[in-house]
């Protein structure tokens, strides 16, 4: 049984959960048995699927309820988790400023204190972006290491599910739920590791000395000159992950185009009209920036950059075309990344810092972002 909700965080609510068990708050792009999953779209208001993703049952079945199912931008094709169909979703810290997404409801969720543990997924930073804007941690995986089973794509070969919560410890337990023979990496201090920094300028003045101070924790940070990924491969990158989105939505879209909000529709219809031509060696572009990373990041172990180079904008700031340019890249790469509080920075307002590592090391990087963690004095 489930209840309808429309305070822009929630879009339904179970009628009831185990006493004593984690809340956890589930992005409605993941199906759930016997609960509305909306995918945020009014095309789906009366979908109520049979079987839950297999993220949610993992989570489940190791003690965490499911508190509700949280709004998002629609179709999670958007950073401003701001629906046309079920309203923008609030953020708690920082009252008048977007939420970021498009797993805002579930980022927003956990700022608010209504659950333990939120699921989110992220296709160029839509767990990371959140995560910064609202001022929680936000974990995305190796791509294909959590299963995006019961998910509603975005642009397949970019979306990762992951998970979201107040803590990195808080992360790491969920990552032991949702994997398979999931171990820890242990370690006793940040100076065991060889540290890159990226991706400093352009930061607004305090996010860079909030990236700086995180930077510092670690015994010899050294800064490194990255490509701008995936601005790098633009326009082949853009083209490559818009025709994906093309292929989810081409037979719906095509059915149902009124049903649309005007902002997601505008955005398929580009999406629509990109042709083979427009995105012949993209999967070479994908290999090319892995190698180039591998590269450039020889003789590290981590590499440390802002998640977004600004605080959470208003409504409406033309900023927010920029907040997936320090993301997305982690995404085409299919790389483990981070993002975690790093202190208040301009208005106050949360700062944020990602970690990332290369395809596979999630345990590591989990591991240096609980110790980084403690040592900003968040854990």
């Amino acid at each position: 049984m489930f209840s309808r909700q429309s305070d822009g965080i929630f879009l339904a609510r179970p009628r009831s959960t185990p006493a004593g068990a984690p809340r956890l708050a589930v992005k409605d792009l993941l199906d759930t048995a016997g609960l509305t999953t909306t995918y945020g779209s009014t095309i789906f208001a009366d979908h109520v699927p049979k079987e839950s993703a297999e993220s949610v049952r993992l989570l489940e079945a190791a003690g965490y309820a499911t508190a509700g199912k949280t709004n998002l931008h629609e179709f999670a094709y958007g950073v401003t988790s701001e629906n046309p169909h079920f309203g923008t979703v609030p953020n708690p810290a920082a009252p008048g400023r977007i939420a970021g997404g498009s797993s805002g409801g579930s980022a927003a969720a956990l700022a608010a204190g209504l659950v333990e543990l939120a699921l989110g997924t992220d296709s160029a930073g839509s767990i990371r972006i959140p995560a910064a804007c609202c001022g929680v941690v936000g974990f995305k995986p190796t791509y294909g290491l959590v299963s995006t089973h019961g998910c509603f794509p975005l642009a397949p070969t970019h979306d990762h599910v992951g998970p979201m919560a107040r803590s990195v410890e808080a992360c790491a337990l969920a990552m032991e739920a949702l994997v398979l023979g999931w171990e820890r990496r242990s370690l006793d201090s940040l100076s065991e590791l060889r540290l890159a920094v990226a991706w400093l300028d352009g930061a607004d003045p305090l996010v860079r000395a909030r990236a700086e101070g995180a930077a510092a924790c670690f015994a010899h940070p050294a800064t490194v000159d990255l490509p701008a990924l995936p601005r790098d491969g633009q326009p082949l990158w853009s083209n490559g992950f818009m025709r994906e989105i093309a292929d989810v939505h081409r037979e719906l879209y095509a059915e149902l185009a009124e049903l649309y909000g005007a902002e997601v529709a505008a955005k398929i219809e580009r999406c629509l009209a990109v042709r083979d031509e427009d995105c012949a060696g993209y999967a070479e572009l994908q290999e090319h920036a892995r190698e180039r990373l591998l590269t450039q990041l020889e003789g590290f172990d981590l590499l440390l950059t802002p998640t977004v180079r600004f605080v959470a904008p208003r409504p409406g700031d033309p900023r927010t075309t920029e907040l997936i340019d320090l993301t997305a890249a982690f995404n085409l790469v299919g790389w483990p990344a981070l993002a975690l509080p790093s202190g208040p920075a301009e208005d106050e307002l949360p700062a944020s810092v990602q970690i990332v590592g290369r395809g596979g090391e999630d345990a590591l990087v989990l591991a240096a972002g609980a110790l980084l963690e403690r040592a900003l004095g968040r854990a």
